[in-house]
């Protein structure tokens, strides 16, 4: 089957997905895949996770979980934007982000990539 959307992709008349900067698929690669039907599906390459104690990333604070914890809000107090609560993730090896708030008590690394000036990185 030929989705309307596909082809309007292969004509240019609808452009290609570009992230924003502060999205964790920002510089990921777009690829396509061809079925066996001649359907042509887009999808992003596989990301992954970096481990955490990365020497790519300098820890500028540590944050202790408490019940009813956001990541968002957590994210805004220590990196100033709420929609890079993915980099808490990230820090913390998480790739569901709930699992970082589950357990009260537990210590968050909160990061910012090396070199990002007025981290002391």
């Amino acid at each position: 089957m030929n989705y309307p959307l596909q082809a309007l992709l292969r004509m240019g008349v609808v452009p290609s997905v570009s992230f924003p900067t502060d999205s964790r698929y920002y510089r990921s690669a777009t690829l396509q895949y061809t079925a066996p039907d001649g359907q042509v599906i887009a999808y992003l390459t596989r990301r992954l996770v970096p481990q955490p104690g990365s020497p790519n990333y300098a820890t500028i604070a540590k944050h202790t979980v408490r019940q009813n914890d956001r990541l968002d809000l957590i994210a805004a107090k220590y990196l100033g934007d709420p929609l890079i609560f993915w980099m808490l993730c990230d820090a913390n090896g998480a790739i569901t982000p709930n699992d970082l708030l589950g357990t009260p008590g537990r210590v968050l690394a909160i990061t910012t990539p090396q070199g990002v000036p007025g981290t002391g990185a």
